[in-house]
């Protein structure tokens, strides 16, 4: 550490500025600041991201100050191998890098478990006047490999009061990632959408497209996407079926190096290429406060616009929740 300390232990990951360390001495992991860290040295193999969006599979060594020595292999070369060749394979090659540039860190050695994340949150309120009921439900689950990434999400609100018609909200979506040297990034998404302010009983759309990361550093990242959508809507009323082409452009930022708390919002605009003038856009944004080891407090809130809605829905449906979360 720069403050002259040694700590030994077993590298479990590094991910947002954070390093994971496991000892034999302490009952939990440490949580270590990226940026404190003066030198490390490993002979665990890791899947290394750098700020560039270049990937390596290999092991890190402190090489000077501020430099790091990867040593990792050709994935060319262990494509062709055995898996017990691969188990005594040495690396190959070499890179110099800024300690600074290395963005992520994650235990190859770990297997299925550790290249897994997973969240889920809940909350609940009753209010005694006209007996009002909520229960909001939200959770994620996403797994890394070396090249691509899949990840999927889940948000439900149930709302009920006396003399009022009950209020339901579901979106999911269903996300895969394959990564292109630059940070550069391909994406498949697939969404679902049923909200009873809109007269959605199913929205889903289909987006196929292309990304990049601006900024991929151990505190933000910022990126962009562009492609195309093709969605298709069912009703709860007599309306026929809705179809239409669309083009997409969506931008995403997640901000982590702000104490305990986290912020992450993206926004995506469609507009039709099918229907003259239509035009929707989808905003979230997420705020987390991590007040336990792995456990937060989370405000969020969606948003959905649509310049047009079918007779006699709305054209602006949007949701506020507070829960408490648990992560993995």
């Amino acid at each position: 550490m720069k403050n002259k300390n040694y700590i030994v232990g077993e590298i479990k990951s590094m991910d947002r500025g954070i390093l994971t360390v496991e000892t034999d001495y302490s009952d939990s992991d440490f949580k270590i600041t990226w940026e404190e860290i003066a030198e490390i040295y490993s002979k665990t193999s890791f899947l290394i991201t750098l700020t560039d969006g270049t990937r390596y599979n290999g092991k890190i060594n402190t090489s000077s100050n501020g430099m790091v020595r990867i040593d990792y292999f050709n994935p060319e070369t262990v494509i062709r191998l055995s898996k017990s060749e691969k188990k005594n394979q040495e690396t190959d090659r070499i890179a110099l890098v800024a300690v600074d540039d290395i963005v992520y860190l994650n235990s190859i050695d770990e297997g299925f478990w550790s290249r897994l994340s997973a969240s889920i949150d809940f909350g609940w309120s009753l209010t005694r006047a006209n007996d009002l009921r909520q229960v909001n439900l939200r959770s994620g689950l996403g797994y890394l490999a070396d090249r691509w990434k899949l990840s999927t999400s889940a948000n439900t609100l149930r709302s009920t009061q006396n003399d009022v018609e009950d209020v339901k909200r579901t979106d999911a979506d269903v996300t895969f990632n394959y990564f292109l040297p630059k940070d550069w990034f391909l994406s498949y998404n697939v969404s679902f959408l049923s909200n009873t302010e809109q007269l959605i009983k199913l929205r889903t759309g289909n987006k196929v497209g292309i990304g990049k990361y601006l900024v991929h550093t151990n505190s933000t990242y910022f990126g962009f996407q562009v492609g195309a959508n093709f969605n298709n809507e069912v009703y709860f009323d007599e309306t026929p079926d809705r179809q239409s082409g669309e083009a997409y452009i969506g931008s995403e930022l997640n901000l982590y190096d702000i104490g305990d708390l986290n912020l992450l919002t993206n926004i995506a605009a469609y507009p039709s290429f099918s229907e003259s003038g239509r035009f929707r856009t989808d905003f979230k944004l997420d705020v987390k406060y991590e007040f336990l080891s792995d456990f937060y407090v989370s405000l969020g809130t969606t948003l959905n616009y649509d310049n047009q809605p079918v007779e006699g829905a709305a054209t602006l449906d949007y949701i506020f929740q507070t829960t408490v979360g648990w992560s993995l």
